[in-house]
């Protein structure tokens, strides 16, 4: 197998494998019972970033994990998987507001499928691009040092941004498919439990 066959099939792993972190982190804060520590990488209400961090920890995550057996036949991971963090929460993004845009007017909700499927997209999208970074020729050293300083701002910036989020559209809870009017981590969640009998921690 060459090795554009090998970074294609981790490529295609990193879209199942990202969104199935991200699946985890959207309910690991709940199923903790609410474990302070868990806010920093999971998702702690219903808004478009909380679920853009999700997306960003699993891409993460995963990349740590694909470094570590395809770095022998790739080039460029890190520059790449810099650009996939980026572009995933754009995808993200551009597909849920447009889906809604077209949907929310004619039903009045959107649908779980979709919104799933707006994250995959964003994803793959991101993947995708990696995956032309990574069979590119070696870039440029300069591209390392972008990409690690990229790296390194988004790990400080997304918990930050859960402790003191914007008061704009995007970091509003977004409990269904309306606008709530609170931010970061909430005060109740009686309201928006999924499990009944979260995993207490002490």
């Amino acid at each position: 197998m060459g090795d554009k066959a090998k970074v294609a099939i981790w490529q295609i792993a990193a879209v199942v494998g990202v969104t199935l972190l991200a699946a985890l982190g959207h309910f690991a804060y709940e199923l903790t019972g609410f474990w302070d520590p868990i806010t920093v990488f999971g998702s702690v209400n219903e808004s478009t970033y909380e679920h853009l961090k999700i997306f960003f920890w699993g891409g993460l995550i995963f990349a740590g994990l694909q470094h570590a057996y395809s770095k022998d036949f790739t080039n460029n991971f890190w520059a790449a998987k810099a650009l996939a963090l980026v572009i995933t929460p754009l995808g993200i993004i551009a597909s849920f507001y447009f889906y809604l845009g077209i949907l929310l007017p004619i039903n009045g909700r959107g649908t779980l499928v979709l919104d799933i499927g707006t994250g995959v997209f964003g994803v793959a999208l991101g993947e995708w691009l990696a995956y032309r970074w990574m069979v590119r020729e070696p870039f440029h050293a300069n591209y390392k040092r972008v990409a690690q300083v990229t790296l390194a701002s988004l790990v400080l910036v997304m918990p930050l941004l859960t402790y003191f989020p914007p008061k704009v559209f995007l970091f509003e809870n977004f409990w269904g498919y309306t606008y709530q009017g609170d931010f970061g981590i909430l005060d109740d969640y009686g309201p928006y439990l999924v499990f009944s009998d979260p995993i207490p921690i002490e």
